[in-house]
């Protein structure tokens, strides 16, 4: 028997790779599988967007003359739609997993004592195990932070209606992304951050997603001394003094692995149960994968971490590779980025073609960006992104391209859709054309 502890992008691709294989596998989820990422942040994310998409197209056209007005949203109709295709979903990857041959148990706890596993507070045996018991929203260090109206990704569905004004404390992804879909439903967003909003971004495609965050007020460099209210939220202190009113404030301050049911195995300071290339453990027979593991918390390496487990306790010898692996951001575009994971290299940067879901954003004289990064002396593809409609579905492909040492001559064979919105291409070509005459 193997114990799969978590039902999200890890526990369930590890425990259906087992299964599939002939393994009699259990899997633990203590609520309903699919994990964070379809209950609370990419599905969410990706449902909330849409609409903010929709709202911002029509804008667009009403602007142009083509449409008479633009929608208005009934945000308590989003959540309850939201949650009711959420459970459609989860049944879906439910009756995929037990299809598999894998035994779902909801409600219980799975938790280690070192090689000792408990579901609930019965031991069971099992052969090896597969930690994925996923992470938590950071909650900083700030007062006013257990007030009605301070929410995380997680407790968002609890918001009864659209806030009028939120503060939105944090400078990564999931700020950026929740700021652009409130201020496109019709509230005043602002974002504070400790340093820059999006810093590790390339400068071209951060300067494209604040293009699209546009309507949203960005405090840099600046921190927050407090959450104010009496019971509910009021406004939010800065150091400078100045003081932010607010309705509702979101906590979009990183996350924290969950591995306070995993005792007896060696974690980082951050509580990220460590793990080598082939997702081992300290515990012998003991695997962990996803986010419990710690960054990048990204979906595609969670499934890829969990398969690699998977496959190492089925005694296939397998490493974890995170070479090429694409990272995403939804704003008005998807943004998309894939690397190498070496540094170096040249990078060329255009704008993108106008194509399906940003032909009409031509009037306003952007539709959108493309970038790659490549080696000069081999002419091989180290990295590539683009802030275009589609970018994720693109990057997919690109990603894998990059990991398999693809040059950007290789790009003269490629015939690609059109129409479409990816200008990659065009630039591995126009790259390669660079090194060859720099060769001449």
């Amino acid at each position: 028997m193997i114990v799969v502890i978590g039902g999200g992008p890890a526990g369930r691709l590890g425990a259906m790779h087992l299964a599939q294989a002939g393994a009699e596998v259990r899997l633990v989820e203590q609520r309903k599988i699919g994990g964070q990422c379809l209950h609370e942040r990419c599905m969410t994310v990706c449902a909330l967007n849409d609409i903010a998409r929709l709202i911002e197209y029509a804008r667009t056209q009403k602007d142009l003359g083509i449409l008479d007005s633009v929608p208005v949203v009934s945000y308590p109709m989003i959540q309850k739609r939201l949650c009711e295709i959420q459970e459609k979903l989860s049944s879906v990857l439910d009756a995929e997993t037990r299809r598999a041959g894998v035994e779902v148990i909801y409600g219980a706890e799975g938790r280690l004592e070192g090689d000792r596993v408990f579901i609930d507070d019965e031991e069971v045996r099992a052969d090896a195990v597969l930690a994925a018991t996923g992470s938590r929203a950071a909650i900083p260090d700030i007062p006013g932070t257990s007030l009605s109206g301070v929410y995380t990704y997680q407790t968002l569905p609890a918001m009864p209606d659209l806030p009028r004004r939120l503060v939105v404390i944090g400078g990564g992804v999931v700020a950026a992304e929740f700021a652009h879909i409130f201020q496109a439903f019709g509230s005043e967003v602002e974002i504070v951050t400790r340093h820059g909003l999006l810093r590790d971004l390339d400068p071209k495609m951060r300067s494209t997603a604040l293009r699209d965050l546009g309507g949203v007020v960005i405090r840099e460099e600046t921190a927050v001394v407090s959450i104010e209210g009496r019971g509910r939220v009021r406004s939010v202190l800065l150091s400078g003094g100045e003081e932010l009113a607010a309705d509702a404030v979101l906590l979009a301050t990183g996350l924290v692995p969950r591995s306070d049911s995993l005792q007896g195995l060696q974690k980082g300071p951050d509580g990220a149960v460590i793990v080598d290339r082939r997702m081992r453990t300290s515990v012998e027979g003991v695997y962990a994968a996803g986010d419990v593991i710690g960054p990048p918390y990204l979906t595609p390496a969670a499934r890829r971490e969990g398969v690699v487990a998977a496959e190492n306790i089925l005694g296939r010898a397998t490493v974890m590779d995170y070479t090429g692996i694409p990272h995403a951001m939804s704003l008005r575009y998807d943004y998309a980025f894939a690397t190498a994971g070496t540094d170096g290299g040249f990078t060329l940067s255009a704008p993108a073609p106008a194509g399906p879901g940003s032909f009409w954003d031509v009037a306003g004289g952007f539709a959108g960006v493309a970038q790659v990064r490549v080696d000069p002396e081999t002419g091989r593809l180290l990295g590539a992104a683009a802030a275009v409609p589609g970018a994720s579905m693109l990057l997919s492909y690109l990603g894998y391209m990059i990991k398999q040492g693809v040059t950007v001559d290789e790009f003269d064979d490629i015939v690609e859709v059109h129409p479409s919105t990816d200008g990659v291409y065009w630039l591995a070509r126009h790259a390669a054309g660079l090194l060859r005459q720099r060769k001449k």
